[in-house]
Protein backbone atom coordinates (compact mmCIF):
# COMPACT_ATOMS: atom_id res chain seq x y z
CA UNK A 1 0.00 0.00 0.00
CA UNK A 2 2.52 2.23 0.96
CA UNK A 3 4.42 1.29 -2.11
CA UNK A 4 1.75 2.30 -4.69
CA UNK A 5 1.01 5.62 -2.59
CA UNK A 6 4.73 6.77 -2.94
CA UNK A 7 3.69 5.87 -6.77
CA UNK A 8 1.08 7.92 -7.05
CA UNK A 9 2.72 10.63 -5.30
CA UNK A 10 6.08 10.50 -7.79
CA UNK A 11 3.23 10.02 -10.75
CA UNK A 12 1.56 13.05 -9.64
CA UNK A 13 5.13 15.02 -9.04
CA UNK A 14 5.58 14.63 -12.51
CA UNK A 15 2.28 16.16 -14.09
CA UNK A 16 2.49 19.85 -15.01
CA UNK A 17 0.14 22.27 -13.58
CA UNK A 18 -1.91 21.96 -16.79
CA UNK A 19 -2.08 18.37 -16.54
CA UNK A 20 0.74 17.67 -18.97
CA UNK A 21 3.65 15.28 -18.08
CA UNK A 22 6.76 16.01 -17.81
CA UNK A 23 7.54 13.59 -20.64
CA UNK A 24 5.31 15.43 -22.79
CA UNK A 25 6.83 18.85 -22.04
CA UNK A 26 9.23 20.43 -24.65
CA UNK A 27 12.01 18.05 -25.66
CA UNK A 28 15.72 19.24 -23.93
CA UNK A 29 18.08 21.47 -25.59
CA UNK A 30 20.29 19.93 -28.39
CA UNK A 31 23.25 20.95 -26.23
CA UNK A 32 25.96 19.66 -28.66
CA UNK A 33 24.42 21.68 -31.55
CA UNK A 34 24.45 24.65 -29.51
CA UNK A 35 28.37 24.31 -28.53
CA UNK A 36 28.18 23.80 -32.61
CA UNK A 37 26.46 26.77 -33.48
CA UNK A 38 28.72 28.75 -30.59
CA UNK A 39 31.52 27.13 -32.35
CA UNK A 40 30.58 28.16 -35.96
CA UNK A 41 29.79 31.93 -34.71
CA UNK A 42 33.25 32.14 -32.88
CA UNK A 43 35.05 31.73 -35.93
CA UNK A 44 32.59 34.03 -38.09
CA UNK A 45 33.31 36.62 -35.58
CA UNK A 46 37.28 36.03 -35.87
CA UNK A 47 37.65 35.88 -39.13
CA UNK A 48 35.34 39.20 -39.73
CA UNK A 49 37.86 40.94 -37.44
CA UNK A 50 41.04 39.77 -39.20
CA UNK A 51 39.61 40.79 -42.62
CA UNK A 52 38.84 44.27 -41.11
CA UNK A 53 42.23 44.95 -39.51
CA UNK A 54 44.43 43.10 -42.38
CA UNK A 55 42.70 42.11 -45.32
CA UNK A 56 42.04 39.07 -47.39
CA UNK A 57 45.47 38.27 -48.09
CA UNK A 58 46.93 37.51 -44.67
CA UNK A 59 44.28 35.27 -43.39
CA UNK A 60 44.01 31.25 -43.34
CA UNK A 61 42.60 28.80 -41.76
CA UNK A 62 45.53 28.16 -39.19
CA UNK A 63 45.39 32.12 -38.16
CA UNK A 64 41.58 31.94 -38.11
CA UNK A 65 42.04 29.28 -35.70
CA UNK A 66 44.36 30.45 -33.45
CA UNK A 67 42.75 33.58 -33.21
CA UNK A 68 39.63 31.38 -31.97
CA UNK A 69 41.90 29.62 -29.58
CA UNK A 70 41.18 26.17 -31.48
CA UNK A 71 42.38 23.95 -33.66
CA UNK A 72 42.76 24.07 -37.19
CA UNK A 73 40.76 20.67 -37.78
CA UNK A 74 37.61 22.37 -35.99
CA UNK A 75 37.44 25.27 -38.99
CA UNK A 76 37.71 22.40 -41.64
CA UNK A 77 35.43 20.39 -39.51
CA UNK A 78 32.92 23.61 -40.10
CA UNK A 79 33.42 25.07 -43.05
CA UNK A 80 35.87 22.71 -45.18
CA UNK A 81 37.50 25.77 -46.86
CA UNK A 82 38.39 29.12 -46.22
CA UNK A 83 36.14 29.78 -49.51
CA UNK A 84 33.23 28.13 -47.67
CA UNK A 85 34.55 30.28 -44.55
CA UNK A 86 34.51 33.50 -46.06
CA UNK A 87 30.99 33.29 -48.24
CA UNK A 88 29.38 32.53 -44.55
CA UNK A 89 30.94 35.58 -43.63
CA UNK A 90 29.44 37.51 -45.99
CA UNK A 91 26.46 35.97 -45.86
CA UNK A 92 26.20 36.43 -42.34
CA UNK A 93 26.53 40.04 -42.74
CA UNK A 94 23.96 40.39 -45.68
CA UNK A 95 21.71 38.80 -43.19
CA UNK A 96 22.55 41.06 -40.56
CA UNK A 97 21.90 44.40 -42.87
CA UNK A 98 18.50 42.79 -44.04
CA UNK A 99 16.97 42.65 -40.24
CA UNK A 100 18.24 45.95 -39.78
CA UNK A 101 16.92 47.07 -43.17
CA UNK A 102 13.68 44.98 -42.62
CA UNK A 103 12.86 47.32 -39.20
CA UNK A 104 13.99 50.47 -40.46
CA UNK A 105 12.08 50.07 -43.74
CA UNK A 106 9.31 47.60 -44.22
CA UNK A 107 7.68 48.32 -40.74
CA UNK A 108 4.07 48.20 -40.56
CA UNK A 109 2.17 51.49 -41.44
CA UNK A 110 5.06 53.18 -42.27
CA UNK A 111 4.94 55.98 -45.05
CA UNK A 112 7.12 56.44 -48.44
CA UNK A 113 8.64 59.04 -47.08
CA UNK A 114 9.43 57.45 -43.51
CA UNK A 115 10.58 54.22 -45.01
CA UNK A 116 12.79 56.30 -47.18
CA UNK A 117 14.36 58.12 -43.84
CA UNK A 118 14.69 54.42 -42.64
CA UNK A 119 17.08 53.79 -45.55
CA UNK A 120 18.95 56.64 -44.81
CA UNK A 121 19.42 55.71 -41.38
CA UNK A 122 19.96 51.79 -41.74
CA UNK A 123 23.16 53.14 -44.06
CA UNK A 124 24.62 55.35 -41.00
CA UNK A 125 23.37 53.22 -38.27
CA UNK A 126 24.55 49.66 -39.93
CA UNK A 127 28.22 51.90 -40.14
CA UNK A 128 28.43 53.21 -37.09
CA UNK A 129 27.24 50.38 -34.62
CA UNK A 130 29.96 47.74 -36.84
CA UNK A 131 32.48 49.73 -38.39
CA UNK A 132 34.44 46.27 -38.75
CA UNK A 133 31.53 44.43 -40.67
CA UNK A 134 31.51 47.61 -43.04
CA UNK A 135 35.32 46.93 -43.54
CA UNK A 136 34.88 43.55 -44.63
CA UNK A 137 31.74 44.03 -47.03
CA UNK A 138 34.10 47.13 -48.67
CA UNK A 139 36.75 44.63 -48.96
CA UNK A 140 35.15 41.62 -50.08
CA UNK A 141 33.74 44.28 -53.08
CA UNK A 142 37.65 45.81 -54.42
CA UNK A 143 39.57 42.64 -53.73
CA UNK A 144 39.84 40.70 -57.42
CA UNK A 145 39.78 37.19 -55.65
CA UNK A 146 36.98 37.75 -53.40
CA UNK A 147 35.23 40.23 -55.79
CA UNK A 148 33.21 37.11 -57.27
CA UNK A 149 31.70 35.65 -53.94
CA UNK A 150 30.78 39.59 -53.14
CA UNK A 151 28.83 39.13 -56.62
CA UNK A 152 26.77 36.46 -56.14
CA UNK A 153 26.37 36.95 -52.17
CA UNK A 154 26.23 40.84 -51.53
CA UNK A 155 25.64 42.62 -54.99
CA UNK A 156 21.95 41.03 -55.26
CA UNK A 157 20.91 42.56 -51.82
CA UNK A 158 22.24 45.47 -52.75
CA UNK A 159 20.40 46.06 -56.37
CA UNK A 160 17.89 44.82 -54.27
CA UNK A 161 17.96 48.06 -51.57
CA UNK A 162 18.42 50.13 -54.48
CA UNK A 163 15.76 49.63 -56.66
CA UNK A 164 13.21 49.66 -53.58
CA UNK A 165 14.43 53.08 -52.41
CA UNK A 166 13.69 54.13 -56.24
CA UNK A 167 10.22 52.65 -55.77
CA UNK A 168 9.63 55.10 -52.96
CA UNK A 169 11.16 57.65 -54.72
CA UNK A 170 8.56 57.72 -57.18
CA UNK A 171 5.91 56.87 -54.59
CA UNK A 172 6.70 60.21 -53.30
CA UNK A 173 7.44 62.30 -56.47
CA UNK A 174 3.82 61.02 -57.47
CA UNK A 175 1.55 61.39 -54.57
CA UNK A 176 3.37 65.11 -53.48
CA UNK A 177 2.83 65.93 -57.38
CA UNK A 178 6.77 66.38 -57.88
CA UNK A 179 7.41 66.92 -61.67
CA UNK A 180 11.31 66.90 -63.32
CA UNK A 181 12.64 64.95 -60.94
CA UNK A 182 15.16 62.46 -62.11
CA UNK A 183 14.63 59.18 -60.56
CA UNK A 184 17.56 57.09 -62.01
CA UNK A 185 19.68 60.02 -61.02
CA UNK A 186 18.50 60.48 -57.57
CA UNK A 187 18.08 56.90 -56.69
CA UNK A 188 22.00 55.84 -58.08
CA UNK A 189 23.36 59.14 -56.17
CA UNK A 190 22.04 58.22 -52.59
CA UNK A 191 23.36 54.50 -53.48
CA UNK A 192 26.40 55.93 -54.98
CA UNK A 193 27.19 58.36 -51.19
CA UNK A 194 26.09 55.00 -49.20
CA UNK A 195 29.07 53.02 -50.69
CA UNK A 196 31.43 55.88 -51.05
CA UNK A 197 30.74 56.72 -47.50
CA UNK A 198 31.62 53.19 -46.48
CA UNK A 199 34.42 52.56 -48.36
CA UNK A 200 35.89 56.31 -47.00
CA UNK A 201 35.26 55.21 -43.70
CA UNK A 202 37.13 52.29 -44.05
CA UNK A 203 39.82 54.20 -44.99
CA UNK A 204 39.70 57.19 -42.19
CA UNK A 205 38.30 55.26 -39.36
CA UNK A 206 38.40 58.79 -37.68
CA UNK A 207 35.71 60.35 -39.70
CA UNK A 208 33.15 57.85 -39.05
CA UNK A 209 31.43 58.88 -36.25
CA UNK A 210 30.05 62.67 -38.41
CA UNK A 211 26.61 62.97 -39.72
CA UNK A 212 28.28 63.95 -43.16
CA UNK A 213 26.46 60.81 -44.91
CA UNK A 214 22.77 61.57 -43.29
CA UNK A 215 23.43 65.16 -44.02
CA UNK A 216 24.34 64.58 -48.27
CA UNK A 217 21.58 62.27 -48.62
CA UNK A 218 18.81 64.78 -46.77
CA UNK A 219 20.01 67.48 -49.19
CA UNK A 220 20.07 65.38 -51.75
CA UNK A 221 16.02 64.71 -51.10
CA UNK A 222 15.12 67.83 -50.01
CA UNK A 223 16.11 69.39 -52.86
CA UNK A 224 13.88 66.41 -54.70
CA UNK A 225 10.97 66.97 -52.56
CA UNK A 226 11.15 70.38 -50.45
CA UNK A 227 7.71 69.76 -48.71
CA UNK A 228 8.57 66.22 -47.62
CA UNK A 229 12.44 66.22 -46.09
CA UNK A 230 13.58 69.12 -43.82
CA UNK A 231 17.60 69.76 -43.75
CA UNK A 232 19.19 68.47 -40.99
CA UNK A 233 21.09 70.97 -38.78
Amino acid sequence: MAQRKAAAAKHKGVMAKDGVSANDAAPPKDRRRERGEASVQRIIDATIELIAEEGLASVTMQRIAEHVGSSNALVVFHFGSKENLFRAVLQYLSDRYDELWVTLVRAPGLSPVDRLLGAVNCAQNFARQHPKWVSVFVVFSSDRKSMQIYNEIGLPSDLAYTAEARELLIEISRSGGYTGVDIDTLSESLNYLVHGAWYWDHLNPRGRDTNVLRKTMLLLLHQAFPRHFELMR
